[in-house]
């Protein structure tokens, strides 16, 4: 049986995107452990109470001048709650979870991420213009997971 040469040409590249699918797969899955790379750490998250940083959530401008900010997502409320920021500046948002998976999405911008309990995501924004922005659990987290929302308040820093 006799295969025409454009029909070996798809199988070819047919089987070569596979390969390369296969590729990409053990690639990312190895060189990020299997895991987003937006969790940079791990911690207990039935110990946050007592975690330095996560214990007492909120905004921290270091002696560098970066501001951090670290949120704790639970049912059904982000803390702190609102969260007030300068315009202009970068903000690191720090994000975890003390009871179940979580979104942290900031409404207008491209800030989002997962909060899963045991890690922390970290992303990094800067708003350009003052102005308050809704946050919102974009993932389903239980009966109340429509009222879990936020308020970001961004505001115009002083020379």
């Amino acid at each position: 049986m006799r295969v025409d040469l454009y029909e070996r040409i798809w199988m070819w590249a047919a089987g070569a995107l596979i390969v390369l699918f296969l590729v990409a797969i053990g690639v990312g899955a190895g060189l990020q452990a299997i895991q987003p790379p937006s969790h940079l750490e791990t911690l207990d998250p039935t110990a946050i109470a007592s975690h330095p940083e996560f214990g007492n959530p909120g905004v921290n401008v270091l002696p560098d001048g970066r501001i951090v900010v670290s949120v704790v997502t639970q049912m059904f409320s982000f803390s702190p709650d609102p969260i007030e920021v300068p315009a202009g500046r970068p903000i690191t948002f720090r994000v975890t979870s003390s009871d179940v998976l979580h979104g942290f999405q900031i409404a207008g911008t491209n800030a989002n991420t997962m909060a899963v309990p045991g890690y922390v995501s970290q992303f990094t924004v800067t708003f350009a213009e003052p102005g308050e922005h809704l946050i919102a659990c974009n993932e389903y987290c239980g009966a109340f997971h429509h009222g879990m929302t936020g308020k970001l308040i961004v505001k115009r820093e002083r020379p």
